[in-house]
This record gives C-alpha cells, structure tokens and sequence, in this order.
C-alpha cells in the first residue's frame, strides 16, 4: 500500500499515516476573542512574533462588583495569573478554539484569575521543540508584564503566577517549568522571574510516555505515544524515552528542581494517560521535591472530559477544586 495513504494512528482528533503526515480531523475552527456574554470575562488576542504566527489570548474577569475598581499599583484588587497550553497532542487545536475558548472564560470567572492562553507553533510543520520554546517565550513575556501590556501591567500580580495544561499542554507545563528553572539558575537574578513567582502548576491528564511500562498503562497506548512522538519530534534520538516525554527516564532532570511551590497532578480513571500521571506524581513525591503535591482524580471519566462535558457533576466538581488551588486552599 502507498505509505501516504495507510494510517497507522486515528484517533478522534487526527490521523498519522505511515509516511508520517498528517490530517487534522478536528482542532481546526477558531472563535474570535471579546466579551463573553456568560461569565462577562473579556478576551483579546496579543501576538508575540508576527512572523512565527506565536500569540497569546488574554481573559480579563469584570471586577468582583459595579462598585469594584481595578487597582493599578499593586493593590488587593490584582488578580493572579494563570499561564494555560492547550492540548490537542501537539498536532491540532490552538489558543483560539471553540472549545478552549469557553473552557478558559468559565475558568477565568470562577477562579477570578487572569488567563494567558498560549498559541505555539504545532507538530508536524513544526518539530515540537519549537513548541517548547515558544511556551517558553510566552511565559516570560507573561512574567514581564506583558512588556507594557496594560491588561497584565494594571491587573496582573506577578508575584502570583500559575502554570496550566492539558494533554499535550500537560507534558509543555512540565516541561517549560523545568526550562525556566535551568534558565533562572543560568542567568541569575535576571532569569525567567527567578521562577520564584511561579506559585504554581497543574497538569491535567498529560500526556507523558515512556519504553518501560507503568502500573495501568496498557501496551497499545504505549505504541501509540511511540508513534506520535515520532511525528511531533523526529529528531529525539531517546523516543519516547526523551526526557521531554518521559520525565521519569534515567536522563531526565530530577523533579526536585521543579521550579513552584504547590503541584495540583489532575486525572480520570478512565484516562488512557491515568497510569503516567500516576507514576509522574509518585516520582515527584519519591524525589524529595519540597513543595505539596496534591492528586485529584475524577471517578467514571474519561480524558480531558471537562472540556467535552463541562457541565456534568466530575467537571464542575475539578473547577471547584481548580478555583481552591488557585487561592491557595
């Protein structure tokens, strides 16, 4: 059979053929940023690099009551700042899809958060360490202040910033905390904020692999993962064993130099992930890291059905535990 035409992954969201392109069967519809009427969050879009097509989507939550003015100095009104990657398995998806969209404004309102929802560059145009480093750049420009943004410079506490993702998004929160850690120790002082002020993260059945097994995972979710790892990173010598994907293989930096304070690890029992986000919170606790590690499992799900369902009883169930973690409850 011709290699362009034999698919050799399918899942809901796109196809892999066996020459390795691509077809995006989902992902692909963008809503334009505004007010949301639901929640009253506002949305704009700001781009970072024009010319890599790298921007990030801002969601402002209206103020606690009409009375409520924005303070601009520092004071009690600021709000924290959370960093989000979307998923979409490093292939599809973006910071302007429907259904992100309407999952950050609802997030933005109920945890009353400030959100940078970051498009970077997609697998396989682009081999996914661009990814990586794009998430990075965004981060920083977040921790900058926008450089002069006037959403984040007025309303943003910089003091106070979160990391969020899910799936793939998961897997770049791990990763771009660690970046930023090795950058901070590097360059000092003038590091990525230090990484003091990334209070803290939150992955969200994220997507990690790896050549040796772990309790739950089964053999075909494994090859899997072999295979899209191939398509989003065709230069990792490692596979799978990258300690980009698996953060638990021998070459990886050890969890202890994770760069927050407090780690909110999200998964479904019936996530076909559930079994790496396990091992990934047991490594975190075995490392000695000397934050608090929290688990959070959601019992008859599957994954990321809280953006599929968010209605349903386990979804708004994790937005209340989501909200807590942002306050720091």
């Amino acid at each position: 059979m011709d290699p362009s035409a034999e698919v050799v992954v399918e899942l809901p969201i796109f196809r892999i053929y066996k020459d390795l392109h691509v077809e995006r069967l989902s992902g692909t519809e963008t809503v334009p940023a505004g007010a949301d009427a639901k929640t009253g969050v506002v949305s704009k879009d700001v781009v970072i690099d024009g010319d890599a097509g790298v921007y990030v989507r801002l969601y402002l939550p209206v103020p606690d009551t009409p009375a409520t003015t924005w303070a601009t100095d520092g004071g009690p009104t600021k709000l924290r700042v959370l960093v989000f990657f979307h998923g979409g398995g490093f292939i599809t998806e973006s910071a302007a899809s429907p259904v992100y969209h309407s999952y950050l404004n609802s997030l933005a309102a109920a945890a009353r958060v400030l959100v940078v929802s970051v498009n970077y560059r997609l697998a396989p145009e682009h081999p996914f360490s661009v990814g990586y480093d794009d998430s990075l750049r965004s981060l920083r420009w977040a921790l900058s202040g926008g450089e002069g943004d006037p959403w984040l410079s007025r309303h943003g506490d910089l003091r106070r910033v979160f990391l969020a993702g899910d799936s793939a998004g998961g897997n770049i929160v791990h990763n771009v905390a660690m970046m930023a850690a090795a950058a901070a120790a590097e360059e000092g002082s003038d590091g990525v904020a230090a990484a003091a002020r990334i209070e803290g993260a939150v992955l969200l059945h994220s997507a990690f692999a790896g050549t040796e097994p772990v309790a739950g995972e089964a053999a075909e979710v494994a090859a899997l993962m072999d295979t899209v790892w191939r398509v989003i990173c065709p230069e990792s010598a490692a596979g799978v064993d990258d300690p980009r994907m698996n953060p638990l293989a021998a070459a990886a930096p050890s969890l202890r130099e994770l760069p927050f304070e407090r780690l909110l690890v999200v998964e479904a029992d019936g996530d076909f992930f559930r079994g790496r986000g396990r091992a990934y919170y047991e490594g975190v606790v075995a490392s000695g890291w000397g934050g608090k590690v929290e688990w959070f499992e959601s019992v008859g799900k599957e994954h990321v059905f809280f953006l599929l369902d968010p209605g349903c009883p386990e979804a708004l169930a994790l937005m209340d535990r989501l909200v807590a973690f942002f306050a720091g409850n």
